[in-house]
Parts: C-alpha cells; sequence; structure tokens
C-alpha cells in the first residue's frame, strides 16, 4: 500500500552524470526528474528510495545522505544522495518513458526539467556535500530496521 503523504527522491551520480526520469502521468508527464516516489506503509524512507530507483530504473543504489526535505501541507518529500551499486539504467515503460544520465549543469538547461528537479540540482551544483549523513546512534528500545537517523 502506497502513501501518498509521504514521498521520496535521489539524487544519484554515476560517472559524473545525475540519474533522470521522464515521466509519463500526472503533473510531470514528459518532463524530466529525479526518480523516486511514495513511501509504503511501514517502510523507512531509505529503503522506499531504494526500491522506487530500482524499480523505475533497473539501478541498485543506497541511501547515503539526506540532501534536502521538502515540506507541504500535504505531504512531505525528502531528497537522498545516493551511492551507485550496480545495474544498467533503463526505462520501466510504464511511469518513465525514458531514463537520461546528465551532468547537473546540462539537466539544470533543459526547458523540459521539473522545477523541483532544478532548484535541487542547482544546489547539488553549489554544495553537494552539504547533506545530513546517516547516523550510527543505536536505540535501546528499537530493533534495527525499525529506524534511522540523519545528521547525529
Amino acid at each position: 500500500m502506497s502513501n501518498r503523504f509521504y514521498a521520496v527522491c535521489g539524487i544519484l551520480d554515476i560517472n559524473g552524470k545525475i540519474l533522470f526520469v521522464r515521466h509519463t502521468y500526472g503533473p510531470a508527464k514528459e518532463r524530466i526528474l529525479i526518480p523516486g516516489g511514495y513511501v509504503k506503509e511501514g517502510e523507512l524512507p531509505s529503503d522506499a528510495v531504494k526500491r522506487e530507483i530500482f524499480e523505475e530504473t533497473g539501478v541498485n543504489a543506497e541511501a547515503e545522505s539526506v540532501f534536502a526535505v521538502q515540506f507541504r501541507t500535504e505531504q512531505w518529500i525528502i531528497v537522498f544522495n545516493l551511492r551507485y551499486l550496480s545495474g544498467e539504467p533503463h526505462s520501466d515503460g510504464y511511469e518513465n518513458s525514458e531514463v537520461l544520465l546528465l551532468t547537473p549543469h546540462e539537466a539544470i538547461e533543459r526547458p523540459d526539467i521539473t522545477n523541483m528537479s532544478r532548484a535541487i540540482l542547482s544546489a547539488y551544483i553549489n554544495d553537494n556535500d552539504n547533506t545530513l549523513k546517516r547516523g550510527d546512534y543505536r536505540s535501546i528500545s528499537l530493533k534495527a530496521g525499525e529506524y534511522e537517523i540523519y545528521g547525529v
């Protein structure tokens, strides 16, 4: 079950180029954006972004840090910095019609990029290390896999 109130997306650098998808529906139809999606009930955001990236592009990646968070009255979106693990990028042929690898500068100059992706990439160009790293805090009341903390 997806939860439209909680969403994730990820900046994934593969050999100096960022992974993008061309969306096939909704307000972003025919535009390129940083891939992501909704967090399922009971799923940690870092697991959701890993799952969404794989489902949409066939690429295995993992969250290294939180790059940004967007809050709306009806939703929040976490933007992760991801680490490439494996896989050859390709379209899922459903949610996206194309997968692209572009430098951040190429991406922000394109007229078909979403405004949010342009803002994220502009900030990434200016300071891609300005992130909250995954912390090593160990909870005494929660089991591993039930929580995560960034910036501590």
